[in-house]
């Protein structure tokens, strides 16, 4: 029996994922030729981290602990729903996440290039996706204009610190999808993570768009994600 959508939401919920939409893919998309729906799987917000810092995976001390999570967890519901699992850290070559995650739900691209949820802002991230080999029955996708085009201040444009993150030139600003992503400078970026304190609450620039600012990470997930970041240890 095919599981339906808000079925598998709860069973994703059940394990500390949030469902991030899903489509059905064409012959283009290079699934397996079983795949009938891709789920994709990820964080959102606060509400998924106590799942994950509460797991062996967590405190064991090893190397990449939410990568090594995310494929013990996903990976069981895989066999559980006669699927495969795909994971952003694979690779190369790598599997096209942020396209699919705009397939599969209505996204925007902020200027700094991080996709932007109408509820959880910039605060999301996916840790997998599931091919499956039913037709699942998915939700309408919820048209809403992009934040960024008629943000004027562009507080995330002029919070960082060290500049890391530059506008895009004028000609491409703004686009029917609202700002297109300026020049990121990741050494730049991670050089200054690695010094200074005042990054490890999380990105100044993310934490500056009003956009579900609400559903911020804690400073304890923050500095999870930033000390990967800065090298201290892998994620």
């Amino acid at each position: 029996m095919t599981p339906t959508y808000a079925q598998l939401q709860q069973r994703f919920e059940s394990v500390g994922l949030a469902t991030r939409g899903g489509f059905h893919p064409t012959s283009t998309d290079a699934l397996p030729d079983s795949t009938r729906t891709l789920i994709l799987l990820g964080f959102t917000g606060t509400q998924h981290w106590p799942t994950f810092a509460n797991s062996p995976e967590y405190s064991d001390g090893c190397a990449n602990p939410l990568d090594r999570w995310s494929k013990r967890v996903i990976d069981t519901l895989a066999h559980e729903l006669e699927g495969r699992a795909f994971y952003p850290s694979d690779g190369p070559p790598w599997w096209p996440f942020q396209r699919w995650a705009r397939r599969a739900l209505t996204l925007h691209v902020s200027p700094l290039g991080v996709l932007i949820d109408p509820a959880f802002g910039l605060w999301h991230s996916y840790r997998g996706a599931l091919a499956l080999p039913h037709e699942v029955a998915l939700p309408a996708l919820i048209s809403w204009p992009s934040p960024c085009g008629s943000c004027e201040s562009k507080p995330c444009l002029n919070t960082c610190p060290v500049d890391a993150v530059q506008p895009p030139p004028p000609e491409l600003q703004p686009g029917a999808d609202g700002l297109q992503p300026g020049k990121y400078e990741v050494d730049t970026c991670r050089s200054y993570v690695r010094t200074m304190q005042v990054c490890r609450a999380g990105c100044l620039a993310r934490r500056a768009c009003p956009v579900g600012a609400e559903h911020a990470y804690t400073p304890a997930q923050a500095d999870f994600y930033m000390r990967a970041f800065a090298g201290g240890h892998p994620g």
